[in-house]
C-alpha cells in the first residue's frame, strides 16, 4: 500500500516536471514566433518625410546602377556568355522583378523604415526578423567599406542629378553602339575566333582549340553559359531594396515605394541589356577587355574621345551607388535597435533627424569584416544574405495573402482532403494552416530541386532515369503544391499595390533565388555561417530579453489576468494569434 502511494506520489511529480518543462519549451517557441503589430498609419515618424517619388527612383537607379554596368557586362560577356548576354541579363531582370514586386507590395502594406526586416516581423515572427536583418546587414557590407574611405553626404538632389548624368551617358553608348556596330559580331565563326586569338595571344592551335572563347555563335558557350551568366547578371539588380528602407522618409510611401521599385528595375534592366547589346556589336566578344570593356571598345571602333563620357559616367555611377549602399544599412540597424534586438543606444536620431550611431556602427562592423574575410568572400558572403531576404519576402507574401483579417471565420472540426482543392468563400483559420503547412512543404521541395540541378546536373544532361524521374516528381508535386494554394480564399484587405499572379510569382521568386544560393563556394557558405552565429549569439544574449514586443505582451498578459478577460481555455489563442497575421 505505502510502496503503491509512493509510486502515485513519483509518477505525479514526474507528470507535473514533464508538463511544466513543455510549458516552458512552447512559452520559448512562443517567444521565437511573436510578431510586431502594424502601428497605425497616422503615427509620429522620427524620420523627415522628405523624399519623393522621383527622389525614389532616382536612390533605386543610382544605387543598382552603379559602376557595375561600366565592368560587369564585359566581362560576363568574354567569359560565360558571349552575345547571349542580352539574355542572361533579361532571364536576371524577370527573377528581380519577382523578387521587386513582393518588396513593392508590402511597401505599400508596411510603409515604415525596416525594409525585409520589419516584413519578415509583421508576417512570420521575431526570430526569422533578426535573421533577415542580419542577412541585410551583411548584403550592405561590401558598399559600406568604400564609404570608410571616401564618404557621401546623403543629398536626394544630388544622387537624382548624378543619376541622370549616368543614365545620359549609358543612353549615348547604347546609341553609339548601334551606329557604329556591327551585327555579324553576333554570328562570328570558330574559325574566325581561333584565327583571331592566335594573332592576339600568339597561341598555338593545340591551345586554341581548347574552346576557351567557346565556338563563336551567338551561344558560344551553349545555353548553359547564358544561364550561368544570368546567375552572375542577377547580382547586378541587387540594390534596389534600399528604395524599401524608405518608408518613414517618403512623403506617400503606399504609393512612392511600389512605382520606385517597378520603374527603376524597368530602367537598369533597359540600361543594362541595351549597353551589353551595344557592346557585343562594337566588337567580337573574344577581344573584350574584362577591366574597361567600354573604352577599349570605342578604341576598336575608332571614337577615342568617347572613352572620356565613359568616365563622366561612372565617376557619376560610383557616387550614386555608394549614396545606395549608405542610405539603407545604418536604417535597418535603427530599425532593429528600436525593437529592441539590437543595442537601443543605436537608435539614437540626431538633431537632422539622422540615425548618426547607426551610421557610425554601420561603419564598424565593415572595417571588423574587411579584417576578417578578403573582397571575393564578402561579395560572396553579400549575394547570400541579399538572396536570403528576398526569399524570406517571397514566403511573407505567399502568408500574407491568406490570412483573415478582420472577421475570424472558424472552419466545422472535421477535416476532409477535398477541403484542400474546395475551400470555403472566405478565409478561415483552417485554410491559412493549410497554407502555412504547404508553404513549408515548398520550402523542403525547392531545396531539394535546386540541389538536384547544381549537383546532378549531368546526370540529368545524360538522362539516367533516377534523375530525370526524381527531378520530374519534385517538380510534378512542386506544381500539385502551388495548385493546393491557389484553390484557398484569398484575404480581402486590400492596398495600393498587390503582387499579380499569387502565389506563382511568389514561389517561382523562391526557386530562382534558392537556386543561385547553391550556386555559391563551400567556403562562402562557411564563412556565411560564422556570421549568423554571432548573429544568433547576439540575438539570444540580448535581443531576446529586451524585445519591444517581449514588454509589450507581458504588459498585455498581466492586464487580461487583472482584468479576467481570458477565459483559460482560450488564453493559449491569444498568444499565438494576433490581429493581422494568426500563427
Amino acid at each position: 500500500m505505502t510502496l503503491t502511494l509512493l509510486l502515485a506520489v513519483l509518477l505525479n511529480d514526474s507528470s507535473t516536471d514533464f508538463k511544466s518543462s513543455c510549458a516552458k519549451v512552447l512559452r520559448f517557441l512562443r517567444t521565437l514566433t511573436r510578431k510586431k503589430p502594424l502601428e497605425p498609419d497616422g503615427e509620429e515618424s522620427t524620420f523627415c518625410r522628405c523624399l519623393t517619388t522621383l527622389d525614389l527612383v532616382g536612390l533605386g537607379v543610382g544605387s543598382t546602377l552603379g559602376a557595375g554596368v561600366y565592368v560587369l557586362s564585359g566581362e560576363v560577356a568574354r567569359e560565360v556568355a558571349g552575345p547571349s548576354i542580352i539574355i542572361s541579363f533579361l532571364v536576371a531582370a524577370v527573377a528581380s522583378v519577382f523578387a521587386g514586386l513582393c518588396y513593392a507590395e508590402f511597401g505599400a502594406r508596411v510603409p515604415k523604415t525596416g525594409s525585409a526586416y520589419l516584413y519578415s516581423y509583421v508576417a512570420v515572427g521575431e526570430v526569422w526578423a533578426f535573421v533577415t536583418g542580419w542577412n541585410l546587414l551583411l548584403s550592405y557590407v561590401i558598399g559600406k567599406l568604400m564609404i570608410l574611405a571616401f564618404g557621401v553626404r546623403e543629398s536626394a538632389i544630388v544622387n537624382t542629378v548624378f543619376t541622370a548624368v549616368n543614365v545620359a551617358v549609358l543612353v549615348f553608348i547604347i546609341i553609339s553602339g548601334f551606329i557604329k556596330g556591327d551585327i555579324k559580331n553576333w554570328q562570328i565563326s570558330e574559325e574566325t575566333i581561333l584565327n583571331g586569338t592566335r594573332q592576339m595571344e600568339n597561341l598555338t592551335v593545340a591551345n586554341n582549340e581548347t574552346g576557351e572563347f567557346g565556338v563563336g555563335g551567338f551561344f558560344p558557350y551553349g545555353f548553359d553559359g547564358t544561364l550561368a551568366g544570368a546567375a552572375t547578371c542577377f547580382y547586378a539588380f541587387v540594390g534596389f531594396d534600399c528604395i524599401a528602407t524608405t518608408g518613414e522618409e517618403a512623403k506617400n510611401p503606399q504609393k512612392a515605394i511600389p512605382i520606385g521599385i517597378v520603374v527603376s528595375l524597368l530602367i537598369c534592366f533597359l540600361a543594362y541589356f541595351g549597353v551589353s547589346a551595344a557592346l557585343t556589336v562594337m566588337m567580337p566578344y573574344y577581344l573584350l577587355d574584362t577591366h574597361s570593356p567600354l573604352p577599349v571598345a570605342f578604341e576598336y571602333i575608332g571614337w577615342q574621345p568617347a572613352k572620356y563620357a565613359v568616365a563622366v559616367g561612372s565617376l557619376c555611377a560610383l557616387s550614386t551607388s555608394l549614396l545606395g549602399v549608405m542610405f539603407p544599412m545604418p536604417r535597418v540597424i535603427f530599425a532593429m535597435a528600436r525593437d529592441g534586438l539590437l543595442f537601443k543606444q543605436l537608435s539614437y536620431m540626431s538633431a537632422r533627424q539622422s540615425p548618426v550611431l547607426a551610421t557610425l556602427s554601420s561603419g564598424a562592423v565593415a572595417a571588423v569584416m574587411v579584417l576578417l574575410f578578403d573582397l571575393k568572400a564578402l561579395v560572396d558572403m553579400s549575394s547570400i544574405g541579399t538572396i536570403f531576404a528576398y526569399t524570406l519576402v517571397a514566403v511573407c507574401i505567399l502568408k500574407l495573402r491568406y490570412v483573415p483579417y478582420d472577421d475570424f471565420v472558424y472552419s466545422p472540426d472535421a477535416f476532409m482532403i477535398m477541403e484542400l482543392f474546395k475551400p470555403p468563400s472566405r478565409p478561415t483559420r483552417r485554410t491559412s494552416k493549410i497554407v502555412n503547412i504547404v508553404i513549408i512543404i515548398i520550402l523542403f521541395l525547392v531545396i531539394i530541386l535546386s540541389v538536384l540541378l547544381s549537383e546532378a546536373i549531368h546526370s540529368l544532361r545524360r538522362r539516367e532515369v533516377w534523375s530525370v524521374l526524381l527531378v520530374s516528381v519534385l517538380a510534378l508535386t512542386l506544381v500539385l503544391a502551388i495548385i493546393i494554394i491557389w484553390r484557398q480564399p484569398q484575404s480581402t484587405t486590400k492596398a495600393a499595390f498587390m503582387v499579380p499572379g499569387v502565389p506563382v510569382i511568389p514561389v517561382l521568386s523562391i526557386f530562382i533565388n534558392t537556386y543561385l544560393m547553391f550556386q555559391l563556394e563551400g567556403e562562402t557558405w562557411i564563412s556565411y555561417a560564422v556570421w549568423m552565429a554571432v548573429g544568433m549569439i547576439i540575438y539570444f544574449a540580448y535581443g531576446v530579453r529586451n524585445s519591444v514586443q517581449k514588454q509589450r505582451l507581458e504588459e498585455e498578459n498581466v492586464a487580461n489576468v487583472d482584468e479576467k478577460q481570458v477565459a483559460p481555455d482560450k488564453a493559449d489563442d491569444c498568444l499565438k494569434v494576433d490581429w493581422m497575421f494568426p500563427g
